[in-house]
């Protein structure tokens, strides 16, 4: 690949509803709605939280954009790096979260796992250096 070309990846999350997720994400992780955007009843966001973003958007059966409740969970993890994750992660346990596993000393990780309202698992945490 040439060294010109310039790549960025941001993650899609799908979620039953997409203004409960929003809701949700700005109670538990002071999240900013940067773009919001209704198609036929459906939503779409991007979310900011410190400097990182992604989307989230409602489910949309037709194309295959299924949440993990309707399949059952979801393969994936986000990993959300904050320097007090047991203040972020009991602000997400309040906002509806459910815990997974509390926040520990991991190897050379302070970190805690919960699984948000829509069925998207986090890993909430710090390395110890």
């Amino acid at each position: 690949m040439s060294a010109n070309i310039k790549l960025n990846l941001t993650p899609f999350l799908v979620v039953s509803s997409a203004s409960g997720a929003a809701a949700f994400y700005e109670a538990a992780f002071d999240a900013t709605i940067l773009e919001k955007y209704s198609n036929d009843g459906k939503m779409s966001a991007r979310i900011g939280i410190g400097n990182a973003d992604f989307w989230i958007g409602d489910e949309e059966p037709e194309f295959d954009n299924l949440s993990p409740a309707t399949i059952g969970g979801s393969p994936v993890r986000m990993i959300l790096t904050t320097s007090d994750p047991d203040t972020v992660f009991a602000n997400a346990l309040k906002a509806g979260a459910i815990q997974i596993c509390p926040v520990t000393v991991e190897e050379d990780w302070k970190i805690g796992k919960l699984k948000d309202p829509f069925g998207h698992i986090w890993e909430i945490g710090c390395p110890l250096q």
